[in-house]
């Protein structure tokens, strides 16, 4: 049950769930109760020929314990982990690392023009393929829905209270973040700062620190005094990093000890390359390099999830929406359409909201335009959508304080202690017309915040 408590904060002793006894060796792709999954089916799950194998069926109480016919912790994992796109090679999608070497070598001599008709070419019908659904897939946040659900249905329970996502009964979270990729990019930053403080939405800047360009002391030094937070962006963006174990195992080395100078405890991969396996190799808090459907990345594969999750003491702040480069430029779409399209289906599942946009491609009249709208948009999450409009490191912190927060009796009701639970908000799963639902706790069964320092 490790993700699923994980994932809710909710009473253990409220949750029996557990796997059948008969589970395949292999794993498979499933669905259940309409959610998506991937690992070891029970033998009992009838096969018919179709891909997503449909087990909902095949869930059952015993006492008081929900079986299931898979491991969910397992299932989920796949997921997050990437694991069932074990076919494909997760250092890249160039297939063999000197077709990679080669590519790099060449990329900064070709012209811009060039190298967007080639992504346009390379990423031509990404968005057909089925799974991860694009543009956005829940299957990691839905399979857990599906577990609680389950489990009122059978009544097991009759609720579940838990620890509700955000601090303050935020309804979600939203993170704007740059990726600064080049020299030119580096000049921009400080009007990019005017832009975003004029809007008054927070933001971040992943930098480069090595070969890229240059980061003077006063720079930097700018950019913490209005408030604007630095994390490390790679090595020397050469898209080698996750290309070979060793050599990333020395780089990682190098990574850390920048990220010590610059004081920074976020990290975000070149090009969202990445391989979750050998993220204990980093010294960071939270990473921001695994996208949720990455369909227009040159890696391909997804977490399917929007909220954050753990990666070997790490928090994962997965990337959300679509990057504007891949809006603007390989789209020719300077509307925010597919950002809102988006942004609605993370809030039905009060997910985190996360953006990447980079100064490199911003400075463009048509670009700007498009990204001063999107922060005007940003602003109304904020007043009109009840969304936490928060610095990663601040995602981090709470994520963090969150994981160590639990829902107790007291007295007929429950209260959350741990550190920072005054933040906390009591938050109940029910079943309202055969669904869950969310509620949050009423001044009648209010739970007493108790904080734990």
């Amino acid at each position: 049950m490790k993700r699923l408590i994980d994932y809710y904060r909710c009473p253990e002793e409220l949750l029996r769930v557990a796997p059948a006894e008969d589970l395949s060796k292999e794993p498979c792709p499933f669905s259940f109760g309409g959610a998506k999954g991937w690992g070891q089916l029970s033998a009992s799950v009838r096969r018919n020929g179709d891909f997503w194998n449909d087990a909902s069926a095949y869930a059952a109480s015993r006492g008081n314990t929900l079986y299931l016919p898979f491991d969910l912790t397992h299932a989920v994992e796949n997921l997050l982990f990437e694991r069932y796109i074990s076919r494909i090679p997760k250092t890249s999608s160039f297939g063999h690392p000197y077709l990679l070497d080669l590519y790099c070598f060449f990329r900064p001599f070709l012209p811009a023009v060039f190298r967007r008709f080639e992504h346009r070419v390379y990423f031509w019908n990404r968005d057909a393929r089925k799974f991860p659904r694009w543009p956005l897939d829940c299957s990691v946040d839905e399979l857990l829905e599906e577990a609680l659900l389950s489990t009122l249905r059978l009544g097991l329970v009759k609720e579940i209270p838990f620890v509700w996502f955000w601090p303050e009964a935020y309804s979600s979270c939203v993170i704007l973040t740059h990726d600064v990729e080049t020299e030119k990019g580096r000049d921009y930053c400080p009007e990019l700062m005017d832009i975003d403080e004029s809007a008054g939405v927070p933001s971040s800047f992943q930098l480069i620190p090595e070969e890229r360009y240059s980061l003077l002391p006063s720079f930097l030094a700018a950019m913490r005094e209005r408030g604007f937070e630095i994390n490390v962006h790679d090595l020397n963006h050469d898209g080698k990093l996750f290309a070979e174990q060793a050599r990333f195992i020395r780089r990682a080395a190098e990574i850390n000890r920048h990220a010590k100078n610059l004081g920074a405890k976020g990290f975000r991969s070149a090009v969202l390359y990445r391989n979750q396996d050998w993220f204990n190799a980093f010294d960071f808090e939270y990473d921001m390099s695994v996208p949720n459907a990455g369909h227009f990345e040159v890696q391909f594969g997804g977490c399917c999830t929007v909220m954050p999750y753990w990666v070997q003491g790490i928090v994962e702040l997965p990337l959300t929406t679509v990057q504007d480069y891949v809006l603007f430029t390989l789209r020719g779409d300077y509307s925010l359409d597919l950002w809102k399209k988006q942004v609605e289906l993370i809030r039905q599942k009060n997910g985190l909201i996360s953006f990447l946009t980079h100064p490199d491609y911003l400075q463009a009249p048509r670009a700007r335009c498009g990204y001063e709208l999107l922060l005007d948009y940003i602003r109304s999450l904020s007043r009109e959508g009840n969304a936490w409009l928060a610095l990663p490191g601040q995602v981090n912190t709470w994520w963090r304080e969150r994981s160590q927060m639990k829902v107790v009796r007291h007295g007929l009701s429950w209260r959350i202690e741990g550190r920072g639970a005054e933040r906390a908000r009591l938050a109940y799963a029910r079943l309202k017309n055969n669904c869950l639902v969310y509620e949050m706790a009423t001044n009648a069964d209010e739970c007493t915040r108790h904080s734990v320092q």
